[in-house]
């Protein structure tokens, strides 16, 4: 059988218009989110307003991944992204055309990132069917670099844009790229259909499933392995601000060091999905090379040092490329939209508090020794990652051989298509 290339991933014409929209939509996301941060510290003046400006698009996701996210496999995928690339363009356009109190920005950017998790789990699950086998895996190893690209695109805008148009004008141009975004995914998306689903409400499918998913042990694991270690990363990139401040170091190094993980990240992601075979074993060793970096700021290593650190941190991140089969392997084909959805929840959630936590904890010993503390749970991770596999982790072969059956019964996932009368009994048949 003739290996999977990059090129053969882009061949496939449906892929090209998720991958092309998603990635013109993250550019829009980080405009909006920049220009929306220099905008509210220029009203008011306030740091914390500004900071919780940059991160209120993350913790929302939890109200609707764990509440609505059976809306990704119960509406038509083509009607849904598009509707997630309409909302975020009318939010922007609200944002720049009018003049609302800061609350009430907050709340408008928290609403729409509520949805995000149905958006993006509906994208999620057309990947795994237009993409198969090591197609899937190249193109979530794309999926993943465009998206670190899209950012760097993004903040650097971002910073352009405001500063010479004004950050009003900035939101413009954000809410005509997510418009383009929209209007490409209504024209040449095809109108995929969804998996046959039961009659019940939303909220209760949504949590009826996800219990499902989290009782059931190897899709719990899988979750856990994609969670962690990048709440544990993001808690560290938070203090390299402070970090740097206190060092003593020139404020634009901070710049530069935050910048230097994401290009990691496309170093990574490029390296291990094409030259590698990214199976889950791997991922475990791929995991120190997060936590290692960030151990050694204990040690204030030379600047130049902290950027290699920094760059090699980022290439950690491509440990995920040897899970995507397994996850994709163990989890329901009903309820894919969803499953997909509650992952980048969690993700954006954790990121949200692994900051929280070690920012805390920098209030207690020195940002330098937290930072540490934050690669040394990164590490902890990669071991716990290790030792499962070492202990029989049914899912990673499942999920390295496609061929093979899933270890998650078929008919749990056939149950959350299906009103039943009894969720006992379906709990403990997993």
């Amino acid at each position: 059988m003739q290996r999977a290339t990059f090129t053969s991933v882009l061949a496939e014409p449906r892929f090209r218009v998720l991958f092309g929209c998603r990635s013109l939509a993250i550019v829009a996301d980080t405009l909006r989110m920049v220009a929306l941060s220099i905008l509210i510290f220029t009203t008011t003046g306030s740091p914390l307003l500004a900071a919780l400006t940059f991160g209120i698009g993350f913790a929302p996701q939890a109200i609707g991944g764990l509440l609505f996210g059976a809306l990704s496999d119960r509406i038509r995928p083509r009607l849904l992204i598009s509707a997630g690339y309409a909302a975020e363009c009318v939010s922007a356009a609200i944002l720049a055309f009018t003049r609302p109190p800061v609350w009430l920005m907050l709340l408008i950017i928290a609403l729409v990132a509520c949805m995000t998790p149905v958006f993006m789990g509906a994208a999620s699950r057309l990947v795994t069917e237009v993409l198969t086998g090591d197609r899937y895996v190249l193109g979530r190893s794309l999926w993943v670099t465009a998206s670190s690209l899209a950012q760097l695109l993004g903040l650097t805008a971002g910073g352009i844009a405001a500063a010479a148009l004004g950050p009003r004008a900035a939101l413009v141009v954000s809410a005509g790229l997510h418009l383009t975004a929209c209007v490409v995914t209504r024209l040449r998306l095809p109108d995929f259909a969804t998996p046959a689903t039961e009659a019940s409400s939303v909220l209760r499918q949504t949590m009826r499933v996800n219990r499902i998913l989290f009782a059931t042990r190897p899709i719990r694991q899988l979750l856990l392995a994609h969670w962690l270690p990048p709440a544990f990363a993001v808690g560290a990139e938070s203090l390299i601000v402070v970090y740097v401040q206190v060092r003593g170091l020139p404020s634009s190094y901070t710049g530069l060091l935050l910048a230097c993980i994401p290009v990691g990240m496309i170093a990574g992601n490029l390296v291990v999905g094409r030259l590698m075979v990214p199976g889950p074993r791997l991922a475990a060793p791929i995991v120190l090379l997060i936590g290692l970096p960030f151990v050694a700021f204990a040690w204030n290593p030379h600047p130049v040092l902290l950027a290699l650190l920094a760059v090699v941190s980022g290439t950690g991140f491509s440990y995920t490329l040897g899970l995507q089969k397994a996850f994709l392997a163990v989890v329901p084909e009903v309820s894919r939209g969803q499953a997909f959805g509650l992952l980048s929840t969690g993700l954006q959630t954790l990121q949200g508090i692994g900051p929280a936590c070690f920012g805390a904890l920098a209030e207690i010993i020195h940002p330098s020794t937290a930072i540490a503390a934050a690669g040394g749970a990164t590490l902890l991770t990669a071991i716990w990652l290790w030792l499962r596999m070492r202990g029989g982790f049914e899912f990673m072969e499942a999920g390295s051989a496609g061929d093979q059956q899933s270890p998650v019964p078929q008919q749990a996932g056939l149950r959350t298509s299906r009103h039943l009368g009894d969720n006992r009994a379906e709990e403990r048949d997993l």
